[in-house]
């Protein structure tokens, strides 16, 4: 099965903004560049976005700032298509060879005729990661709503929140989910069972005495497949997908997902050298990456983890990048919120209404 181009493709001049909009809209990780004749002018998938991003790029430059980057590097100067008589066997074959998701298919003359996308061809598509769910907290800032019940099985619209993270992972291919518990642990159990009932495998490693957000790392059963780490408390329509495909791009141990976080400075920031005043910036804006709670790890790492010890991912993280490993940075643009305070709970519930995520 193919995508109707028509759903992904934007005309030059396009700002970033739009672009990455036009990604969520189709859902498939990429949007098609082309003017009215339909020639394909160059291909953006979200990785794209998301380096020029960390780069500084503003969300509102034209897509062209993109297409500039990728027609000065050695691999892929031009965009890779087949052509319209490509068939499925082929397709899949130069998907395999370069490593790829997708591959616009063209007509002689180079016109747009639709886009083939891996998820679209291969019937029940797995991801080829198994997911780690933190969700053992006590939720303590979110009492009295947590009184009685665990912070995941809180319900956000008409479901608990940790049913909207088992949904996500089941619709981005994720068949296996550890669940880590702790605090009334049973009623999760209780409510997914082995998770056959919601399109997953779910099994549970309880923390007899809380562990922190990487110390049930160490209690895993050993695997070759990524693991996909988020807390139990975020929701999020990030494409894990995306995520995958960026840490193998960047030839990453492990991957952190990061929020862009303004923070609005109420005064006028005096900078100097010495004693000697150089300028003032008047109530600027300072932008950070904030750690978003979803990690992407190859499981080795996990021996890095204390066994039965209280263990953060920061502290992790920290080890890893102190001891030279490949730590990068996956900025996240879609949807995110952290359930952590009351204000949030109604927040999400908003959303919820909303039709968010």
């Amino acid at each position: 099965m193919r995508v109707d181009v028509e759903k992904v493709t934007v005309p030059p001049g396009t700002s970033l903004r739009e672009v990455m909009a036009a990604i969520d809209r189709s859902g498939h990780g990429i949007a098609l560049v082309a003017g009215a004749d339909r020639r394909l002018a160059g291909t953006v998938t979200d990785g794209d976005v998301r380096r020029a991003m960390l780069d500084g790029l503003d969300l509102d430059a034209p897509v062209e700032e993109i297409l500039g980057r990728q027609q000065r590097r050695e691999s892929f100067p031009t965009p890779l298509t087949a052509p319209a008589s490509a068939s499925p066997d082929e397709l899949l074959h130069m998907m395999s060879e370069y490593d790829v998701r997708h591959i616009p298919r063209v007509d002689a003359e180079g016109r747009l005729v639709d886009l083939a996308v891996l998820e679209e061809m291969v019937k029940d598509y797995e991801a080829p990661m198994r997911a780690v769910v933190m969700a053992g907290g006590y939720g303590l800032r979110l009492r009295p709503f947590t009184d009685d019940v665990p912070k995941p099985m809180l319900p956000v619209g008409d479901r608990p929140l940790l049913e909207h993270i088992v949904a996500q992972l089941r619709e981005a291919g994720i068949r296996r989910v550890n669940v880590t518990t702790h605090y009334r642990g049973e009623e999760i159990a209780r409510h997914f069972g082995d998770g056959a009932d919601f399109g997953v495998d779910i099994n549970y490693t309880d923390e007899e005495e809380p562990l922190g957000t990487a110390g049930a790392l160490a209690l895993l059963e050993r695997s070759d497949e990524p693991l996909l780490v988020m807390n139990g408390d975020i929701l999020t329509d990030v494409d894990f997908r995306a995520m995958l495909r960026y840490h193998r791009e960047h030839d990453a141990e492990m991957t952190v997902a990061a929020r862009s976080y303004e923070v609005e400075v109420p005064y006028g920031i005096v900078e100097s050298e010495g004693v000697r005043v150089t300028a003032i910036a008047e109530k600027p804006s300072v932008r950070y990456f904030v750690n978003a709670g979803i990690y992407l790890l190859e499981p080795n790492l996990c021996r890095y983890v204390p066994r039965g010890e209280r263990h953060d991912m920061p502290d992790l993280v920290n080890r890893l990048v102190a001891e030279g490993h490949r730590v990068v940075t996956f900025p996240v643009v879609e949807y995110w919120l952290d359930i952590g305070a009351p204000g949030d709970y109604e927040q999400a519930q908003r959303d919820a209404r909303a039709g968010r995520p």
